[in-house]
């Protein structure tokens, strides 16, 4: 489930056809505003009609799809290109007709690409890119004269015109790059962060898993109690060696077999919020390390000797985050990881650190990003990770009220520091629910 959450936000998602309305009616009302302003407020000559019919072209378009389609509506590929690449033509038409790159508004071509690169991939970028810069050297040579005062003519010398076009394919390129690399990253990041929804949400539905068994356990309670009573009252009554007294005594014990049944299904949950819900540090750290011992790395559990060790809440986020942890830390040490846990009046420590190559000294500060790799593996290894799992592991104790530190060892190695405030991890005053008494004893 996870790795589908990943696979359909690996080529962005699709633009939404409401987005391109929206932006070409800016279009049309900008290069409306333009044209009429050069024709009557600067009263320069050029082919205004054409000019406006480019326009209303557009804007009989945006009708078109806005009739068509509903607002909700996504574009393919293959029509989020043709769009956008619409846009790069008539721009560059009007271009045409009034100046070529010699217009200030040649700087526009660039805008349908930037656009694409906010959501689409790179070979949804590329073509519009190539039309976009080859619409732009077209225009270095092909075109309509500058509109100007009656009587003058503004040519530009070919190389302010050349500039222009350089300026145009750098800003095109730099933008475009930089656009898609904070969008791509938006993206890795949203999908990073749906992924560890979904790692939670599994992790809380097995822990609620033990509250509905224990409400099934109380709800089968009476009439199971019910049953034993009967059953007894008909052994009683029966003679002893009938068929009917044998049959009253299977049922009998097997009802009494059904009340073990549901005293465990009970325990699960009444039983876990004192027993199992609310647990020494010790034994979550032995929960945590029992899956990763069997690694031919040793794993050196210390939970501490300080008196007054606190009791936590069995927090399902907790046990993954630490355990991607452990699991991390083992991946990459040679042959001993040590689990430590420490804590005093103030906070609640737990330190991991393996003998591992530590982490990369340039990559120590973005630790816990999604996607970012933190240490290659070695020749004993296999894989390789995206840096997902140890993004998980931080958000899920962060959110579990944690602070997590990642550092190198003076004598190499890698540590990870998680700390707690005592107060709000020590439930050891926490007052518990007296338990509910067993509905079934009255019958046994």
């Amino acid at each position: 489930m996870v790795d589908s959450v990943l696979n359909r936000s690996a080529g962005g998602p699709a633009l939404r056809l409401e987005t391109l309305i929206r932006i070409r009616w800016l279009a049309v009302i900008g290069q409306t505003v333009a044209v009429l302003l050069v024709a009557h407020f600067l009263r320069y000559d050029f082919y205004l009609s054409l000019c406006l019919a480019l326009i209303a072209a557009s804007a009989w378009l945006n009708v078109f799809l806005r009739l068509r389609y509903r607002a909700s509506f996504r574009l393919t590929e293959v029509a989020a290109v043709a769009l956008l690449g619409y846009d790069i033509l008539q721009l560059a038409m009007l271009l045409f007709l009034t100046g070529g790159l010699q217009n200030p508004f040649s700087m526009l071509l660039i805008v349908p690409v930037i656009v694409s690169a906010t959501t689409q991939s790179i070979r949804q970028i590329l073509p519009l890119a190539i039309l976009a810069v080859g619409a732009a050297s077209a225009l270095v040579f092909f075109h309509l004269p500058l509109p100007w005062e009656d009587g003058a003519s503004l040519q530009l010398p070919l190389a302010y015109v050349s500039g222009m076009w350089v300026a145009i394919f750098s800003m095109m390129v730099f933008t475009a790059v930089y656009t898609y690399r904070v969008a791509d990253e938006a993206r890795q990041l949203s999908a990073a962060l749906a992924a560890t929804e979904l790692v939670l949400q599994r992790e809380q539905h097995l822990s609620t898993l033990d509250g509905l068994a224990a409400a099934a356990a109380h709800e089968l309670g009476t009439p199971l109690a019910t049953i034993a009573l009967v059953s007894k009252e008909m052994i009683r009554e029966l003679p002893q060696g009938s068929p009917l007294s044998e049959d009253a005594q299977l049922l009998r014990g097997q009802a009494e077999r059904c009340r073990q049944i549901l005293g465990k299904l009970t325990s699960l949950s009444e039983a876990g919020d004192d027993l199992i819900g609310r647990v020494p540090l010790s034994s979550v750290m032995e929960e945590v390390a029992a899956p990763h011992r069997d690694f031919g790395i040793e794993l050196v559990v210390t939970p501490g000797s300080i008196a007054g060790e606190p009791k936590c809440m069995r927090n399902p986020a907790i046990l993954y985050g630490l355990g991607n942890l452990v699991e991390n830390a083992i991946d990459f040490a040679a042959s001993r990881v040590e689990f430590t846990g420490n804590w005093d009046d103030q906070a609640i420590t737990i330190t991991i650190a393996d003998d591992g190559p530590g982490f990369p000294p340039d990559l120590i500060e973005r630790i816990g990003e999604p996607y970012v790799t933190t240490r290659r593996r070695d020749t004993r290894q296999t894989g390789g990770g995206l840096g997902l799992g140890l993004f998980i592991a931080k958000t899920l104790l962060e959110r579990a009220g944690a602070s997590i530190e990642f550092a190198n060892a003076e004598t190499g190695g890698a540590i990870v520091t998680v700390r707690w405030p005592r107060a709000m991890a020590d439930t050891s005053n926490t007052v518990v629910p007296a338990e509910i008494p067993d509905e079934l004893a009255a019958s046994s």
